[in-house]
């Protein structure tokens, strides 16, 4: 009986230690998984938004054709602009990652703001009622790209954050999970502020 009884602190003590390993392993696993779902929201979340803006950017692909061919009337001798909008458009058309095609659409606002300039020089041009009506419908869509991009922008910068750090990084590189792109201006120009004239 002795015996017994020396032995009893031990077995508490294994049994203690036991329960609260156990606790910590059922913690770990909790952890992951929990890391592994908000990845998984959170890729989900850059695909939403990424899909929203591609709404807004084809919406605004499939208006440029008609602003061209009202332009061109207007503006025969500006053929280089009017090419690097088709060019432009053509680029968007063949890209295949995201990565691509968000830098074909900051290659096409590009053009496009060439074509702004172009259009200042013909007055007529700047009282066609079809030409007035694709503008505003293009300027609308602008501004619903950049909101698009700004969500996007937003969700990737929390997706490629968690990515990144410790220690839901351990989770990140099991599922093999890559840093997302931003949708950002390369043109060291378009970040200045613009004056655009009607």
């Amino acid at each position: 009986m002795l015996l017994a009884d020396n032995n009893l602190p031990l077995i508490v003590g294994l049994s203690v230690g036991g329960g609260v390993l156990l606790l910590l392993i059922i913690a770990i696993v909790a952890w992951y998984f929990s890391t592994h779902n908000r990845f998984i929201q959170l890729r989900n979340s850059v695909e939403e938004a990424y899909s929203t803006m591609d709404v807004y950017l084809k919406k605004r692909f499939d208006m440029i054709p008609n602003l061209v061919e009202t332009v061109k009337g207007y503006a025969k001798h500006e053929s280089d602009v009017l090419t690097g909008i088709t060019k432009a458009r053509a680029n968007v058309e063949a890209a295949t990652t995201t990565a691509e095609k968000l830098e074909a659409n900051a290659e096409l606002t590009r053009a496009l703001r060439n074509m702004n300039l172009v259009v200042e020089n013909y007055p007529d041009l700047k009282a066609n009622t079809n030409f007035l009506d694709l503008q505003n419908a293009l300027r609308a869509t602008e501004g619903e790209i950049a909101n698009a991009r700004k969500y996007y922008n937003a969700v990737t910068k929390a997706f490629n954050t968690k990515r990144e750090t410790i220690p839901s990084s351990i989770v990140a590189k099991r599922m093999k999970l890559e840093k997302q792109p931003y949708f950002e201006v390369e043109d060291v120009a378009e970040r200045k502020n613009v004056t655009v004239k009607f």
